[in-house]
């Protein structure tokens, strides 16, 4: 790979198998993640899609950041970062095991851990008051997709540490494929395109994991599910919104993603100014549906690119599952 970077201590107790990569994820997705991996190491190549192009030639969050602070409204938008509302919401899915009514599902998302530390601490003491059975995240642990990760993995190496329950994590697209190794030595499990199950009094519920389908273009639905029973319930995890018709065709149940930070810089009201995914506006934020399938777009536990946030909260966001 002949990737730079410092390890941590803690990072080196886990070990990237490529080999086993590739079992997991298959062989033709890993390498196309992995050449664009090389290109972003190589290049600093940006992600943006549709306005946020502008991002190759223009340093958009440098020229966002001066004014904001010409407006003296810097730190007020920091502040608002770290001013995590709780959002409880039921779901209703008829076929839900009647072992799993009220299981409450905390969903954290778009952490972006090296752009502002301090979130996990804010984090940490917000979680120790609220009630869950088990934790889905999905997605973007880092900021800066072409500098070092050390400091994002230990930063979530000890939030995982407080997490309680079953934990079921998958990759966004500022996340390299080799954190991996360490994000499931520190306790999280990752789902590359796999299912994992949860069992109660001899009832399951799935839960369904595909790599980032936003600019690695790794994901693989029908992979992932494959080993679902027919007409039992299954919950995607997804980092972005984007293949919700495909999710639909494939007969997932519920689909819970971020990506979108729910447009981060609102109007008032929260209404997103620009949003940063190739898709329909309702996606932005909160929840929809596309025929049977249920989702929820997260506006993000953490921010993205700058530390600000104006009329768009970020959010914690438990879902509670109901059978009626």
């Amino acid at each position: 790979m002949g990737l730079v970077r410092r390890v941590s201590s803690q990072e080196a107790a886990g070990h990237t198998d490529y080999r086993l990569l590739s079992q997991r994820l298959g062989s033709d997705l890993l390498r196309k993640r992995i050449s664009a991996q090389a290109g972003i190491w190589a290049r600093k190549t940006h992600q943006g899609k549709g306005v946020f192009r502008i991002e190759r030639v223009i340093p958009v969050n440098a020229v966002l950041r001066s004014v904001l602070w010409l407006l003296c409204v810097e730190e007020l938008g920091r502040r608002n970062c770290l001013d995590i509302e709780l959002v409880e919401r039921d779901v209703v899915l008829p076929n839900l095991p009647e072992a799993f009514e009220g299981v409450r599902l905390l969903h954290l998302t778009d952490l972006h851990c090296d752009l502002q530390p301090e979130l996990i601490d804010v984090l940490i003491e917000l979680l120790g008051d609220i009630r869950y059975d088990a934790v889905v995240l999905t997605g973007d642990y880092h900021n800066r997709i072409g500098d070092d990760y050390d400091i994002s993995l230990d930063l979530m190496a000890r939030l995982i540490r407080t997490l309680q329950g079953p934990k079921f994590g998958v990759l966004g697209n500022h996340d390299f494929i080799e954190k991996v190794s360490f994000l499931e030595s520190a306790g999280l499990p990752m789902l590359l395109n796999e299912s994992a199950s949860l069992e109660r009094e001899g009832q399951r519920l799935w839960f369904c994991g595909i790599d980032d389908p936003s600019f690695f273009e790794a994901h693989d639905l029908r992979k992932a599910r494959e080993d679902v029973p027919e007409g039992e319930i299954s919950i995607l995890l997804s980092h972005s919104p984007e293949p919700y018709r495909e999710a639909a065709a494939a007969g997932y149940d519920l689909m819970l993603c971020g990506h979108t930070h729910g447009g981060q810089i609102c109007l008032p009201g929260g209404r997103a100014i620009l949003h940063n995914y190739s898709g329909p506006r309702w996606l932005v934020a909160g929840g929809w549906t596309q025929g049977r399938l249920q989702g929820y777009t997260s506006r993000g536990t953490g921010s993205c690119g700058v530390a600000a946030r104006y009329y768009c909260r970020p959010e914690i966001t438990v879902h509670t599952l109901r059978r009626a």
